[in-house]
């Protein structure tokens, strides 16, 4: 059970408006300057997190360069995992992993402007701002960069060594949050030949709406994109709860197995299988 601190507080008529974040399991903030190369690593790993599927409990931020927003972000959060850039003077792509037990001494805030603010500067204010309300657990991953000029790819040491945080991230904080890999899923075939899913599993693994369809070894699958403009099939929604749909008869060529069917997520291939043999 994940406890939060968001209280309802009454408004000028009365009424309750509940003004605080959401509480969550584990928030990932990346934080740095997307116009700036290799400082912009944070921001790019929250969104190729992104692309991988939000599980429920969980919240990616884009942090930016906005330190104080940041802070206010933790709030409510049980978990807290921050991605930013260094330049330490270390080999570009040297990954510095800070725990929650070496963040007790952190910078004071005294002098300093918006611009100057820092991941260990948002913490600090974090706890100055949030009391008793500021998450214990936070960890924070700092990648060396190689060069931050105006409107430059990351280089391709820095971009590694994000790649091996993605996974840490999953692996300790994610993984628990996503459903097991050999928990059942249902879809369901409609007669005219769409494929519908649920809100909640077009949410933790589709996040971007768009998919590639195929038929292969006996099965259909769908294989997430990074958006629309990538191509491929869009998956509408079709109700308010948020159950998307989208046509597959001609993948399937008019074999239409009509009705709720069971799915499986893949790992390996990172796409959802739905059977469409007999025996499974």
């Amino acid at each position: 059970m994940i406890a939060t601190t968001s209280q309802a507080r009454p408004d000028s008529d009365g009424a309750d408006v509940d003004i605080e974040p959401p509480g969550c399991a584990v928030l990932v903030v990346g934080c740095g300057n997307l116009l700036r190369g290799d400082d912009g690593v944070g921001p790019i790993l929250v969104r190729h997190l992104w692309e991988r599927g939000v599980p429920d409990g969980a919240r990616l931020v884009d942090g930016g360069t906005a330190g104080m927003d940041v802070a206010f972000q933790m709030r409510g959060a049980a978990r807290v995992v921050i991605v930013d850039a260094a330049a330490t003077g270390a080999a570009p792509g040297t990954v510095y992993r800070v725990p929650g037990a070496e963040l007790e001494d952190l910078p004071p805030l005294q002098g300093l402007h918006t611009h100057s603010f820092r991941w260990d500067h948002a913490i600090a204010f974090a706890r100055w701002a949030l009391g008793e309300d500021c998450p214990t657990d936070i960890t924070v991953f700092l990648i060396e960069v190689a060069g931050v000029e105006l409107d430059a790819d990351l280089t391709e040491a820095v971009e590694a060594s994000m790649n091996q945080v993605i996974e840490i991230i999953e692996r300790d904080y994610l993984a628990a949050l996503r459903p097991a890999a050999s928990a059942d899923l249902q879809v369901e075939f409609t007669a005219d030949g769409y494929i519908r899913l649920d809100a909640a599993l077009a949410a933790s693994r589709f996040p971007s709406d768009a998919v590639v369809a195929l038929v292969r070894a006996d099965a259909l699958w769908l294989m997430p994109l990074r958006g629309p403009r990538s191509g491929g099939l869009l998956l509408k929604q079709r109700n308010p709860a948020g159950d998307r749909a989208t046509l597959v008869r001609e993948v399937l060529e008019d074999h239409i197995p009509t009705g709720v069917q069971r799915a499986f997520w893949d790992d390996d291939e990172a796409a959802l299988r739905i059977p469409l043999g007999p025996g499974e």
